[in-house]
């Protein structure tokens, strides 16, 4: 598998002439646990670049202190690295964050955004949750809490009815390197607080979708994004929690799909 010099593992799918398109996982996951569903979809019309955060999968941990702007640089390194000058970015929870970032920093390396089930401004009791459940990963590792992670993620159906894919996840969090992942949690819970109101307002064309039980990045959490960018849709998926992207992966891709088709140039 290809590395960049700085340690960054990636892949890349579909047809070179293809307009380009990052997928940016989320906490705690990889390319490789996130993106299957999408790059079966996509890479026949679209050129898919898929890469491990920092200290994430097969990427080696980050020489610095762990920030939005280190993950938007890591993004920035990565398009140079493949002489892409300008690609659509999707980007899954904390992703979801990364691509703002880089749109914020890079405005003219990006053509989309696509925010999915990504958090934004909290509440002030919904904020302190968010970093005690921080400090708590700072202190045990993730196996602290990845008991309601879990339960947070997936409805109870699909856990009872799919214990496998759910072990898998499980065992995918738990590779993680403890100070690493509590770092990258504490940007989760803290670095929204950047993203807020951003001045310029970003006008690419953009699309946020969220699930209907996702009580991280909630419908209001998906509207509020979408109130602060120029031309931006907003789908919200029924039923599901953080992961409807892996429980039911059809409902996440065919938006997606169609955003892009109807976007991209």
């Amino acid at each position: 598998m290809p590395f960049l010099e700085n340690g960054t593992a990636y892949d890349v799918y579909g047809p070179a002439d293809g307009h380009p398109v990052v997928l940016i996982h989320g906490l705690g996951l990889t390319r490789q646990s996130t993106w299957q569903a999408m790059i079966a979809d996509f890479s026949e019309r679209y050129r898919l670049v898929t890469y491990d955060l920092p200290g994430h999968g097969e990427s080696a941990l980050p020489s610095s202190d762990v920030t939005l702007t280190l993950m938007s640089e890591q993004l920035i390194a990565l398009l140079d690295a493949l002489h892409i000058n300008q690609a659509a970015l999707i980007g899954f929870s904390l992703g979801g964050m990364i691509n703002r970032r880089c749109a914020m920093d890079h405005p003219e390396r990006v053509t989309g955004l696509v925010m999915l089930n990504t958090p934004h401004e909290r509440g002030e009791e919904q904020q302190r949750l968010v970093e005690r459940r921080a400090r708590d990963t700072s202190d045990g590792g993730p196996a602290a809490t990845i008991d309601a992670t879990l339960e947070r993620w997936f409805t109870a159906a699909f856990r009872t009815q799919h214990p496998d894919v759910v072990e898998r996840i499980r065992q995918v969090v738990l590779a993680n390197n403890h100070t690493n992942y509590a770092a990258h949690r504490l940007v989760l819970a803290e670095g929204v607080k950047e993203l807020i109101r951003p001045q310029p307002a970003l006008t690419h064309p953009a699309l946020v979708l969220t699930s209907e039980n996702d009580t991280g990045s909630s419908r209001a959490m998906a509207e509020a994004i979408a109130a602060e960018i120029t031309r931006c849709d907003t789908v919200v998926v029924p039923d599901l929690q953080h992961l409807g992207l892996i429980e039911k992966p059809e409902l996440f891709s065919k938006p997606v799909l169609d955003f892009l088709d109807r976007t991209l140039p």
